[in-house]
């Protein structure tokens, strides 16, 4: 699955679904958000920690192509 880089002509709809709701959820968040609310927000079972480890990697891979921005204290946010 191709994760494009975030670009002045690259929209966030070129995302895969699953993509696309994670931005989304960052976004609609008062503030920086952790993994797991994130998960909480998207209906992932929070609880089990091998449901959420791969929308961490998926956090982290919007990340590394400039989607979102990670804190020191792990928590996620939207670009500035």
């Amino acid at each position: 699955m191709l994760i494009p880089h975030r670009a002045p002509d690259v929209e966030g709809t070129m995302l895969p679904l699953d993509y696309q709701r994670i931005l989304a959820a960052v976004r609609q968040a008062a503030g920086p958000v952790m993994a797991r609310q994130v998960g909480e927000m998207l209906g992932v079972d929070s609880s089990v920690r091998a449901k959420l480890e791969p929308l961490r990697a998926k956090l982290v891979r919007l990340v590394d192509r400039g989607w979102l921005r990670k804190l020191p204290d792990g928590r996620f946010t939207t670009r500035l």
